[in-house]
């Protein structure tokens, strides 16, 4: 072989080798590219959050108008005119307290006369005791002489004559006689004397309903008279009477809530509620007081009564109020997030996070539901992971990364926000 064919012969080998190990080169980079994207893929992101066990309360929400505790309008009971108004707009009173004071001149001049009447009949009855006493006497005298005449006859025949023994009978029958009738007189003098005093009570009643009093402590909310107004008699459906004054009791209002057909079964009485009033940015505590017991046939409530007591004053008639009855307790159960659960038609599902990262849709039975959470009936047992995060693109069977998150109880937050309120 020649010089020249063994340099061609050499120079052919070290390109085979160097392509070669080139292409070797090439072969383990690629390799371990490949191997380092594989080690980059965990699956998509979810957000999970553990199932526990806590107490969950069902509770009604209904807003509702606060009315006073009882609010009447105030009449007069006699007709007159409006002497002194001692109360307006605003006014507070007490039980009794006089609000008005009534002139009613025709009362007045009855009561003069009933006192003049009844002067009269006590007169009437002093002369008839008198004249009872003076014919009592004289039937004392009168008996004691027909005693003594009958003895006498009775002792001694013929010593006195019989005829004087009968006229002295005679005359002592005749006086027990006067004296009754003089009783009989007596009594018809008390008995008028006292229809006297009875007309004369009934005429100061009636004149007693000048002054107009409070049936009941409260707040004048309306003023419907003035000084010198003709007040007509409220007690007569012919006129027209107008009231005095409106008078409410605000010391206690009454909530009224029409509680849904399907939660008439959880009302009891005494039973506490929260009261919310939003104008006045507090929480106040009520309690179920009375209901009607019934149903309305139009819209399917029952009448339900809470009693606010307005401890501060804050309360004002015609305030808007949220009343929340806690229905149901159920202590230590099963629960998830509301919103890791979905609805379709019937079914209820969750997706669960596998111990492979892997979704599961789980059919799940719910049981009491609150604002935020629900109650497990069946299909999930403690500690399974539930994914709370947006789900529209997951798939029973994809491999994901779950990251525990913790959720936001709005309605805890609000609550805390109504205590430091107070």
């Amino acid at each position: 072989m020649s010089v020249i064919s063994k340099v061609q012969n050499g120079f052919l080998l070290g390109c085979i080798v160097l392509f070669g190990g080139v292409l070797a080169s090439c072969g383990r980079g690629e390799k371990a590219s490949a191997n380092t994207a594989g080690a980059a893929f965990e699956g998509v992101s979810v957000g999970v959050t553990k199932v526990t066990r806590k107490a969950l309360d069902r509770k009604l929400t209904v807003s509702s108008e606060l009315v006073p505790f009882q609010e009447i309008d105030v009449y007069a009971k006699e007709s007159g005119f409006v002497k002194t108004l001692n109360v307006d707009y605003g006014t507070r009173v007490k039980a009794g307290q006089v609000m008005a004071v009534l002139e009613i001149p025709e009362l007045q001049l009855q009561l003069a006369e009933d006192d003049a009447a009844i002067k009269n009949a006590r007169d009437q009855m002093t002369l008839a005791e008198h004249e009872l006493g003076r014919v009592q006497a004289n039937r004392d005298v009168l008996h004691l002489q027909y005693d003594r005449l009958n003895n006498v006859a009775k002792s001694k025949p013929g010593l006195v004559a019989q005829q004087e023994v009968d006229d002295a009978q005679g005359k002592d029958l005749a006086a027990e006689a006067q004296v009754e009738g003089s009783k009989s007189h007596l009594q018809g003098a008390q008995s008028q004397l006292e229809v006297t005093q009875a007309k004369r009570a009934h005429d100061q009643a009636l004149f007693d309903y000048s002054n107009i009093t409070a049936p009941f402590a409260g707040v004048i909310t309306q003023r419907y008279a003035n000084l010198g107004a003709l007040m007509q008699a409220g007690t007569s459906s012919s006129t027209q009477a107008m009231p005095l004054v409106r008078l409410s009791q605000d010391n206690v209002f009454r909530l009224v809530i029409p509680v849904p057909e399907s939660y008439v079964r959880y009302i009891h009485a005494g039973d506490p509620v929260q009261v919310n009033v939003p104008s006045l940015n507090r929480t106040l505590p009520g309690k179920v007081a009375r209901f009607s017991q019934d149903v309305k046939e139009d819209t399917r409530t029952m009448h339900t009564e809470v009693d606010v007591p307005n401890v501060n004053g804050l309360l004002v008639q015609g305030l808007y109020a949220e009343a929340t009855i806690t229905l149901e307790t159920k202590n230590n159960v099963l629960y998830v997030p509301l919103q890791a659960v979905d609805h379709n038609g019937d079914q209820t599902t969750v997706f669960v996070v596998t111990s492979g990262n892997k979704i599961e849709r789980r059919t799940v039975a719910l049981g009491i539901q609150t604002s935020s959470d629900a109650e497990v009936i069946s299909g999930l047992q403690e500690g399974d992971m539930v994914v709370v995060s947006d789900r529209s693109g997951l798939k029973a069977g994809e491999e994901v990364q779950p990251k525990i998150i913790e959720l936001v109880n709005y309605q805890n937050v609000n609550d805390q926000k109504q205590e430091e309120k107070k």
